[in-house]
């Protein structure tokens, strides 16, 4: 039937669902073992929703169940792409994905602990930071006890690395 002949009462908007968090074109979506737990949890959740929607107005719930698919439909997809890094087989004694990284910057007293990871599991609040962010790609590849400076506008800040583990907590 031609949309000429649909009401527009009866139109269904498209949901808006906002991206997952950014992997540039061409980038391998690498994850940890634990960020592909998380994946998988939040794909369970959804698929829980959807079953437990409690919407009795059948439009609301067709809305409903078309954003989780739309949202789920992004998180498969970022599944399917997604290459685990086996924490054992990286370099213990260099700064490479997944690893736990104790820095002291700049001139500050107290150290702080990053993990590098990917960027669905990226969170700075639980020190996690994601493998494509400026600090990673400056870390990456350095050892205990080297230095590595980020140029910023006003002042450069200097991180050195105090520790390196790969922990698969």
């Amino acid at each position: 039937m031609s949309r000429g002949f649909v009401k527009e009462e009866d139109q269904e908007d498209i949901p808006f669902v906002a991206p997952r968090a950014h992997l540039p074109e061409g980038i391998t979506n690498y994850v940890t073992q634990n960020g592909m737990n998380e994946l998988l949890l939040e794909k369970q959740a959804f698929s829980d929703e959807k079953e437990d929607l409690n919407i009795t107005n059948e439009k609301e719930r067709r809305i409903a169940i078309n954003h989780i698919n739309a949202k789920l439909q992004l998180l498969i997809n970022r599944i399917a792409t997604a290459k685990i890094v086996d924490l054992s087989k990286q370099p213990q004694d260099e700064i490479r994905f997944g690893a736990w990284v104790t820095l002291k910057v700049g001139g500050a007293k107290t150290p702080q602990k990053y993990q590098i990871v990917g960027v669905d599991e990226a969170d700075i609040a639980k020190g996690k930071i994601s493998f494509i962010s400026p600090i990673a790609k400056l870390l990456t590849n350095k050892k205990i006890g080297e230095k590595a400076i980020l140029k910023l506008a006003k002042e450069d800040r200097v991180f050195e690395i105090l520790n390196i583990a790969y922990l698969t907590n």
